[in-house]
């Protein structure tokens, strides 16, 4: 296939235009295709074999220049949607704000993205079919099916160090923005104006915040300025796709990180409103709490071990739960365990208004607040259930937590002594007296009405 002769045709301001186009030939760069996926070096070469263009792009890139390993692979390439599908009988097509490809291996899946374009240059490209765009009243980008040129492509993307190409036809890296020298810089720059990039789509404040941790990298004056400003425009973002931030930024080994950022530039309290005031006191159990809990799925993810969003999901809405059991409790005259239920569908309903909590994660959580009432019984049959239930390790390992935080509770801190004992000596559970209700009492016999005495209707004497 011959080459693209490159040019700079953009319909954006003059501040957004890309620095001229530098291509690193395959000597002088240290992407190889034994560091990429075989999955995605087929779909790569079919599209270029099919006369298409056809590349690997962005973070996989980016994060082997930095020596990291890449979970994914993104291609992207001249082919329509359409086009791409009919190449790959496993391949599907979904999105509505952007149409994508997702060629599925197994449990691999490659994503390949048609050129995206400008919208709104002119009149005439506006009406072309292919181009299809609009934007809602604060700027945001709610459509944006708008092909393009790869240079228009580069233009479109948000950083710096996500304008990168490995072009299969000849194995170079064409970087677009300067993006190698700003990774070597240890710089995160966005392409164009950030808070327009910012208004077209919110969530790349989060981007921001999660690339700049995982990266190590310092943000750019402009990058980091409007983001106090501009975080209540995650308030526009659907539910759904903010859970799916949720997890990239607290359960990917950079918690702590993620969430310590977050919280300074107002981002955090966006995500969860009902503890803008829990976060503002660091000395505070709850605060502590929370901080703690991110460290933990850090290490945990470190040493390769299982973590849950239900647990996370638990322990951040934890202290709301209070306050709203309570003011059942006290307000409403519920018993406690009614009021920890109410309590319980009320706020995960809250916080699902703004990042989703499917199922599958929120009915785990109620299992480990329910069970923090059920850990007060240290004896007998009912304690011993409790060690046996399915969620006890979750259960205690949130009621460790509750006693670091909550350091001055010497109750909370002997019932956490006495859990620990009870899983290597489950024995001490066993109570010498009945327990109080537990005792199955023997059944009352069930008496019928009491018969009157038949009156003597024998040969009386009259």
């Amino acid at each position: 296939m011959a080459k693209r002769a490159f040019s700079s045709k953009a319909a954006e301001p003059e501040s957004s235009r890309l620095p001229k186009l530098q291509v690193i030939s395959r000597d002088k760069h240290p992407v190889s295709r034994n560091d990429i996926s075989k999955n995605a070096i087929k779909v790569l070469y079919r599209l270029h074999n099919s006369g298409f263009e056809a590349y690997l792009v962005g973070g996989c890139i980016r994060d082997i220049l930095l020596g990291l390993e890449p979970k994914d692979f993104d291609v992207t390439t001249n082919a329509t949607p359409e086009q791409i599908k009919s190449l790959f009988r496993n391949c599907r097509l979904i999105g509505r704000r952007f149409r994508l490809a997702h060629v599925v291996f197994g449990k691999e899946v490659i994503e390949v993205a048609t050129f995206r374009g400008h919208h709104g240059a002119s009149p005439q490209e506006e009406n072309k079919k292919n181009r299809t765009a609009d934007q809602d009243e604060h700027g945001q980008l709610v459509r944006d099916n708008v092909y393009g040129s790869i240079e228009e492509d580069a233009e479109r993307r948000d950083f710096t160090a996500n304008a990168l190409y490995y072009n299969i036809a000849d194995f170079a890296i064409y970087d677009f923005a300067n993006g190698v020298d700003d990774i070597n810089a240890g710089i995160l720059r966005m392409i164009g104006d950030p808070e327009v990039r910012y208004r077209e789509d919110p969530v790349r404040m989060l981007r921001a915040v999660r690339f700049a941790t995982k990266l190590n990298m310092q943000m750019d004056n402009s990058v980091s300025g409007p983001l106090k400003e501009l975080a209540p425009l995650l308030i526009n973002i659907p539910p759904a796709r903010l859970f799916d931030e949720f997890l990239k930024m607290f359960m990917s080994g950079k918690a702590e990180a993620n969430f310590l950022m977050m919280k300074d530039f107002g981002l955090f309290q966006q995500l969860f409103p009902m503890l803008k005031d829990y976060v503002a006191d660091e000395q505070s159990p709850a605060y502590q709490m929370m901080l703690k809990a991110f460290k933990d799925t850090d290490r945990r993810i470190a040493e390769e071990q299982r973590v849950t969003p239900a647990y996370l999901i638990a322990v951040l809405l934890w202290w709301p739960l209070q306050a709203r059991r309570e003011q059942l409790e006290n307000e409403g005259g519920l018993p406690p365990m009614d009021a920890l239920n109410v309590a319980a569908a009320d706020v995960i309903h809250r916080q699902s208004q703004r990042v989703s909590l499917p199922k599958r994660f929120s009915l785990p959580a109620r299992d480990i607040w329910q069970l923090q009432r059920r850990l007060n019984i240290t004896k007998g049959v009912r304690a011993q259930k409790v060690l046996e239930h399915k969620r006890f390790r979750a259960a205690y390992d949130f009621l460790l937590l509750r006693s670091y935080a909550e350091n001055s509770d010497k109750k909370l801190a002997g019932l956490a002594e006495h859990w620990s004992k009870a899983q290597d000596n489950p024995a001490q559970l066993k109570s010498s007296k009945p327990e109080a209700g537990s005792g199955r009492r023997k059944p009352r016999r069930r008496r019928g009405p009491r018969r009157k005495p038949q009156e003597n209707k024998g040969n009386d004497a009259t």
